[in-house]
């Protein structure tokens, strides 16, 4: 990876983080001021962070930034493979962490959750599968909505490939506006409407229930793609204006959201809607920067991003869908063996940055190992693009301009 754009790694770790946090140290206590289930209704740590409240209650904007540079890494993966070589590429980063991790929900739910084991076997067939569970149904940990928006996302990029004429710039164009539409009607909706209101719940559905139709979040992935395409080459006024619409459109599900749990939970009312926005903004600037200087820096020698970069970026995944159940199962261990509650988040944290970087560097290689000779057996592999036999238009995905340089970014 170019040291240009080696921050991307640090970033999706630092976001990962910040949605940690966010769930150990706020929604698992001030959920139950919505009526709803909570991420740790089975595996409740039982401590309160209300001190820690105005640093943690912004966290889940995490998710927002995860979504923008999964769509500059995906276009960049898909710029730069066959339909087959992209295809198979998501699945051996994608499965293989979502089996050790799901199992190892499955185990600590099945152990300490308050829940009957049956009750998580359906979940955990989904969660091995990554199959969205619907609009009804429960997740084996609610982490993994978001898998449903990116494998949708994938989805997309995987049938324009296939198209051979759908581009970069005709994806980025749909989702920026098919995304634009609905955040402006949720903004709309929230100036006339209250979170009880029929509306307003069906727009906040679309968040996470319904997070593979892409409405509320499409505009992230866009604006990924649009990054990408300006770490290689200038931005056309047209393109630079669906820049800027991507951007307020992010802005707006933010705000919808930010306003809703300012609304429903008493503890946050004197909070801001602006300091999650600000946050992903700065996020977004800072991806920004990145890939302007990657497109002025194209055609020199640029050095090589250190390791431990690279290796924060691999620990990202496991981490998030590691935090929650396994996260809360550890601060309880910790708090009921004496330790106090701010030190118990803190010591959990660190344990799974360990557990999750053995996972990222030994025992996810193993079962991507077994996995590629287990597809190999029943036919040859798609291969990657040689890089000088790459057409300068790339399949499918084609730029409107050829690309000076490549942007080797290793996939989300």
């Amino acid at each position: 990876m170019k040291s240009h754009l080696s921050l991307l790694d640090p970033l999706r770790f630092g976001a990962a983080l910040g949605v940690a946090i966010f769930h150990q140290m706020f929604w698992s206590w001030a959920w139950v001021s919505i009526g709803v289930p909570g991420f740790e209704r089975h595996v409740a740590a039982d401590v309160l962070y209300p001190s820690a409240t105005p640093f943690t209650w912004f966290g889940w904007v995490g998710v927002e930034i995860f979504f923008v540079v999964s769509g500059f890494v995906i276009a960049n993966s898909a710029s730069q493979s066959s339909p087959g070589a992209f295809l198979l590429g998501r699945a051996l980063r994608l499965y293989p962490a979502v089996w050790v991790c799901a199992t190892a929900t499955f185990l600590v739910l099945l152990l300490f959750g308050s829940g009957p084991a049956s009750e998580f076997i359906l979940p955990y067939l989904h969660a091995m599968l990554m199959v969205p569970k619907g609009v009804t149904g429960q997740w084996l940990d609610e982490v993994y909505w978001t898998l449903a928006a990116e494998t949708a996302f994938y989805g997309l990029v995987f049938c324009a490939m296939l198209t051979k004429t759908i581009t970069l710039r005709h994806l980025a164009f749909g989702l920026t506006i098919y995304s634009a539409i609905f955040n402006a009607i949720a903004l709309v909706v929230l100036s006339c409407t209250t979170p009880s209101d029929l509306p307003y719940l069906v727009i906040l559905m679309f968040r996470v229930p319904c997070a593979a139709f892409l409405l509320t979040h499409g505009c992230f992935f866009a604006l990924g793609i649009w990054l990408f395409i300006s770490a290689n080459r200038q931005l056309t006024a047209l393109e630079q204006l669906a820049v800027a619409v991507a951007c307020l459109s992010g802005a707006a599900e933010i705000y919808f959201f930010a306003s809703f749990l300012l609304t429903s939970i008493p503890a946050i009312a004197d909070q801001s809607a602006l300091v999650p926005i600000l946050v992903w903004a700065a996020a977004v600037l800072l991806i920004a920067y990145a890939a302007n200087r990657n497109r002025r820096s194209a055609g020199t020698a640029c050095a090589e991003a250190p390791a431990y970069l690279r290796t924060l970026g691999l620990i990202t995944y496991p981490l998030y869908l590691t935090h929650n159940v396994l996260g809360a199962a550890i601060i309880r261990a910790l708090v009921d063996a004496g330790l106090d509650a701010t030190s118990a988040v803190w010591v959990a944290l660190g344990m799974l940055v360990l557990v999750c970087w053995f996972i990222c560097a030994k025992i996810e290689p193993a079962v991507r190992s077994a996995l590629m000779q287990s597809l190999s057996y029943f036919g040859k592999l798609p291969q990657r693009r040689p890089a000088t036999r790459r057409p300068a238009l790339a399949r499918g995905l084609r730029l409107p301009l050829p690309v000076p340089a490549k942007v080797n970014v290793a996939a989300s």
